[in-house]
C-alpha cells in the first residue's frame, strides 16, 4: 500500500511538471490562423516562441510540398518570406519549434486571391450623337476569376453588369470584360461612366474587394444649324458695302470658313473667319458664297448668293443662281436681257458637255427645254447675251433630285399576337439617297429609324428599304403603322421633302379560353335531352366545330355548330367529344365526354363447368350485364354469417381445387347510378369415394407363402398315413414305390 502512495505521489508530480512546462512554453504565428496573399505581393509569416531560452524552428506545408519561400532564423522566432506570392505557396504551413525535449506545432493557411488594379474602360476617344459606341470595362489578373462581378453604370445607373460564377475554375490570373453598346444623346454630354468591379470573397479578409473607375463621356455632336445672315442684303448695287455672317452649332464648336463657288464648279476659299466683308462690292462679286462649320466629327454647309447689279445692259436667268429638278420631269431653263432691244444668246455647260435640250430665242428671252431631266443634265449652263458689242454672263446651277413616290409598307395581312413579324418600309427610285431618312412609327411613336449617309454616293436612282420586326400584343389591336421618308436636303428646294404612307395593323389573337358546358349535365339517363356547347376567344371570333373520338383515335366530323343537341340520349351518344375553335391566328381544342347511363339489363350468372363439380376440380364463376361495365359488377358469396366479396377480374372469379367448404349460393350484383340487378346461383361440391385396394404388397406375400405351405403340409399328412398302415416310415421306400 505504501509503495502505491510513493508511485501516486511520483506520477502526480510528473503531471504537475509537464503542466507547467506545457504551459510555459508556447509557440504562435503571425498572421494567422488564416491569411489572404494577394499573388504577385510579399508575405511573411513569423513563427514566434515564448517559455524557452533557445528554441529551434522547422517550417514545412501539410502537404511536404517545397515550401516556396526563404526562412530567416532568430533569437526566438523565424521568418517564412514568400516573395513574390505564387500559386506554389497556396497551403497550409507548419511551424515546428523545439525546446530541448520539447515540441510545438502551429499551422496557418495561406490563401490566395488577386485583384490589384482598378478596372480599365476603353472607347473611342470621342463618341458622336446618334452613333452606336462600344465601351468596354476590362480587369486584369484576376483569381479566382469565377468570383468576380462587374457592373457598368451611366451616371450612376447600371446599364450592364456580369458574373463570372459559370466559368471553369483555373489556377491562373485571368483578365475579364464587360462590354456594352450605346448610343449618345444630346442628355449623355457631360455624364460620366462608371465600372465597378467586385470580388466578393466573405471567408477571406482582404482589402480592396470593390474597384471603381469612372470617365467622362466625350460626346461630340457633328455641325448643324448653319445660318448665314447678309447686311444690307443679298442683293446689292455696284460699289455697296456687304458683310456676310455665318454660324454653325456643334460640339467642339466648329471653326468657320468662307469659300465662292467658281463656275466650274469648285470651291475658292476665301478666308476662315466667320465674317466677310467687301467694303465696295463690284459685279464680279456676283455668285454663290458657302460658309461651312467643321469640327472633328463632321461638317455642315450653308450657301447663299449676292446679286451686284449694274444699272446699264443685263442678263439674267430667271430660275439663277440654281434650280432643283426631278429626274423624269421637265424643266425649262430661261434667259431676259434688259438695256437691249435686239440681242442674241447662246447656251453651253460649264464643263462644255452637250446641252441636252432644246433652245428657243424669241425677242428679248431665250428658252433651254430639257425633257425628260436626267443625269446627263446636272450641270451648271451659262447663257451668254450679246448687244452688239457688249456681252452679258448669267449663270444657274441645274440640281437633280427623285423622290417621286410615297413609301411602300410591306407586312403579312395577317399578324398574330404574340408572333414576331416583319415590318418592311421601301422607298422607290431616290436621288441622292445618301441623304435619304426612313422612320417607322407604331400608333405615332418611333419604333425605328436609318439614315443612309454612310452608303456609298452613288449616280442612279436607288430603292432603299427599312425593316423591323415586331412582337404584337393586344395593345396593339386597331393601331396603324406608319412609314415616313425624308429627303431632307436643306439647299435645294424642292416639294415634297417628306412623304408619308399609313397602314392599319390587322393583328388576331389565337384561340383561346375554350370552355365547354353541358346541360343539364354531361352525366346523364338514357332517353334524356341535352346539349352540349362551347365557346371560344379570339380575334376574329373563332369558328366553332365539334367532333367525335372514334375508338381508334380518329375524329369524326359533326358539326359546325357552336352547340350539339341530343334529343333522346342512347348509350351510342356516349363518348369523347371535341370541340375545335379556329380563325387565322390559329385553333385550340377541348374536349367532353358525354356519359349515357342505362340501369342494368339482362344479368347472366353462370357457372363453368357446371353448378355441380367434384372436390379438387376447377370452376369459373362469370357474371355479365347488358350496358353495365366489368367494374361496376360485384360477385358475393352468401357466408355464415353475413356475405363474402370476391375479388373478381371483369366480372370473373375462378376457384381453383374446389373445396368441399367452396360450396354454397354465390350472388352477382351490377349496378350503375341508375339501378341494380341481383342474380344468385348454387354451386355443389361432391366428395371423393372410398375403395379397398386388394392387390395390396402385403396380401401378395402371404398369399405367396400360403400357396407353398398348403402342399408341403398335405404331403407330410399323407407320408404320416401311409407310415401309420405299415408300422413304420421309410423315406427310401417311399421313394422306391413311387420310382
Amino acid at each position: 500500500m505504501a509503495g502505491k502512495r510513493v508511485g501516486l505521489a511520483l506520477a502526480t508530480e510528473a503531471i504537475l511538471l509537464v503542466l507547467v512546462t506545457s504551459e510555459s512554453f508556447k509557440v504562435e504565428i503571425t498572421p494567422g490562423p488564416r491569411i489572404a496573399a494577394q499573388i504577385g505581393n510579399v508575405t511573411v509569416l513569423t513563427c514566434i516562441a515564448t517559455g524557452c531560452a533557445a528554441p529551434s524552428f522547422s517550417w514545412r506545408t501539410q502537404i511536404d510540398s517545397p515550401l516556396g519561400g526563404e526562412v530567416e532564423p532568430g533569437a526566438k522566432k523565424s521568418i517564412l518570406t514568400m516573395n513574390p506570392v505564387d500559386f506554389k505557396n497556396e497551403h497550409s504551413y507548419l511551424c515546428t519549434a523545439f525546446c530541448e525535449n520539447k515540441k510545438m506545432e502551429r499551422a496557418v493557411q495561406v490563401e490566395l486571391y488577386s485583384f490589384p488594379q482598378d478596372p480599365v474602360i476603353t472607347m473611342s476617344d470621342f463618341l458622336e450623337v446618334g452613333k452606336p459606341a462600344t465601351i468596354t470595362c476590362q480587369v486584369p489578373q484576376v483569381y479566382p476569376s469565377e468570383r468576380l462581378k462587374i457592373e457598368l453604370l451611366k451616371d450612376g445607373h447600371i446599364i450592364e453588369s456580369k458574373e463570372f460564377f459559370m466559368d471553369e475554375e483555373k489556377k491562373s490570373l485571368e483578365t475579364k470584360s464587360l462590354e456594352v453598346t450605346i448610343t449618345p444623346t444630346i442628355l449623355d454630354i457631360g455624364q460620366s461612366i462608371t465600372c465597378l468591379a467586385e470580388l466578393p470573397i466573405d471567408d477571406m479578409e482582404f482589402l480592396p474587394k470593390l474597384r471603381k473607375t469612372t470617365q467622362k463621356l466625350p460626346i461630340n455632336t457633328a455641325p448643324k444649324n448653319t445660318v448665314v445672315s447678309i447686311t444690307p442684303s443679298n442683293v446689292v448695287q455696284a460699289g455697296d458695302y456687304v458683310k456676310m455672317t455665318c454660324s454653325s452649332e456643334g460640339l467642339p464648336a466648329p471653326e468657320i470658313s468662307w469659300s465662292k463657288k467658281r463656275r466650274d464648279g469648285n470651291l475658292e476659299i476665301l478666308s476662315h473667319n466667320a465674317t466677310l466683308i467687301l467694303n465696295a462690292a463690284m459685279t464680279t462679286d456676283s455668285g454663290l458664297y458657302v460658309c461651312e462649320g467643321t469640327n472633328r466629327v463632321g461638317k455642315d454647309k450653308k450657301e447663299v448668293e449676292l446679286i451686284v447689279q449694274d444699272e446699264s445692259f443685263k442678263a439674267e436667268i430667271l430660275e439663277r443662281p440654281k434650280i432643283t429638278a426631278q429626274i423624269g420631269n421637265l424643266t425649262v431653263l430661261t434667259c431676259s436681257v434688259t438695256g437691249c432691244p435686239n440681242p442674241s444668246f447662246s447656251w453651253r455647260t460649264q464643263t462644255d458637255s452637250p446641252l441636252e435640250g432644246k433652245v428657243k430665242n424669241e425677242d428679248t428671252r431665250s428658252t433651254l427645254t430639257m425633257s425628260p431631266v436626267g443625269f446627263k443634265n446636272e450641270h451648271s449652263y451659262l447663257c451668254t447675251a450679246f448687244c452688239g458689242t457688249r456681252k452679258m454672263e448669267s449663270d444657274i446651277q441645274v440640281e437633280l433630285y427623285s423622290f417621286p413616290h410615297d413609301p411602300v409598307i410591306t407586312m403579312s395581312d395577317f399578324l398574330e399576337v404574340g408572333k414576331p413579324a416583319t415590318i418592311t418600309c421601301q422607298v422607290p427610285q431616290v436621288y441622292p439617297s445618301e441623304r435619304l431618312k426612313i422612320e417607322l412609327l407604331k400608333d405615332g411613336y418611333s419604333i425605328e429609324s436609318k439614315e443612309f449617309f454612310m452608303d456609298e454616293e452613288k449616280k442612279s436612282l436607288e430603292t432603299k428599304s427599312l425593316e423591323v420586326t415586331i412582337t404584337p400584343t393586344t395593345l396593339d389591336i386597331g393601331q396603324s403603322i406608319s412609314c415616313q421618308a425624308e429627303l431632307p436636303i436643306d439647299d435645294m428646294e424642292f416639294l415634297p421633302k417628306l412623304r408619308l404612307t399609313t397602314r392599319r395593323l390587322n393583328i388576331g389573337i389565337a384561340p383561346r379560353n375554350t370552355v365547354i358546358s353541358g346541360a343539364p349535365t354531361t352525366t346523364v339517363q338514357e332517353g334524356d335531352y341535352v346539349t352540349v356547347s362551347c365557346s371560344s376567344e379570339g380575334l376574329p371570333a373563332p369558328e366553332i366545330s365539334w367532333s367525335k373520338r372514334l375508338d381508334n383515335g380518329d375524329l369524326e366530323f359533326l358539326s359546325q355548330n357552336a352547340t350539339l343537341t341530343f334529343n333522346a340520349t342512347v348509350t351510342e351518344n356516349s363518348g369523347i367529344y371535341v370541340c375545335e375553335g379556329s380563325n387565322q391566328a390559329g385553333k385550340e381544342r377541348k374536349e367532353v365526354e358525354l356519359i349515357v347511363q342505362v340501369p342494368p339489363k339482362d344479368t347472366v350468372l353462370v357457372a363453368f363447368p357446371s353448378n355441380s363439380v367434384k372436390e379438387g376440380d376447377t370452376v369459373t364463376i362469370s357474371c355479365t350485364s347488358v350496358g353495365v361495365s366489368p367494374s361496376q359488377i360485384v360477385l358475393r358469396k352468401k357466408a355464415d354469417p353475413g356475405e363474402q366479396v370476391l375479388e373478381s377480374r371483369n366480372g370473373h372469379y375462378t376457384i381453383h381445387a374446389a373445396r368441399l367448404e367452396d360450396a354454397g349460393i354465390y350472388e352477382c350484383e351490377s349496378k350503375t347510378e341508375v339501378g341494380r340487378q341481383l342474380r344468385s346461383l348454387n354451386l355443389d361440391v361432391k366428395g371423393r369415394e372410398n375403395h379397398i385396394d386388394y392387390f395390396s404388397p402385403e396380401l401378395v406375400a402371404l398369399y405367396c407363402v400360403a400357396s407353398l405351405i398348403i402342399p408341403s403340409v398335405g404331403m407330410i399328412i399323407f407320408l404320416v398315413r401311409k407310415a401309420n398302415v405299415k408300422g413304420s416310415y421309410s423315406l427310401v421306400d417311399a421313394l422306391k414305390s413311387k420310382v
